[in-house]
């Protein structure tokens, strides 16, 4: 339970900060959205960083790294809705 309640909170500070980085309007929603988008981001970045050799199984994605996936949810959905 406390894992949980945990990833949430770092999925909230990783989409905050992807949504500050990011230029341009950003996807609307309020917290539970960033939220999401955090922890998705969390979810491509060790997807990516285990193509490219940079995780080993088992391994979770770095917060950098999860905030570059949130940027390219980000770039993704900017394309998606235009």
């Amino acid at each position: 339970m406390l894992h949980l309640i945990y990833q949430c909170i770092i999925g909230v500070i990783v989409g905050a900060v992807a949504k500050f980085v990011m230029p341009g309007k950003e996807p609307p929603g309020g917290i539970f959205v960033t939220m999401l988008l955090g922890i998705a981001g969390s979810i491509v970045a060790n997807y990516l960083g285990k193509m490219l050799g940079f995780y080993q199984s088992g391994e979770a994605a770095g917060f950098i790294m999860s905030v570059i996936g949130a940027g390219i949810l980000m770039v993704i959905y900017k394309f998606a809705t235009k």
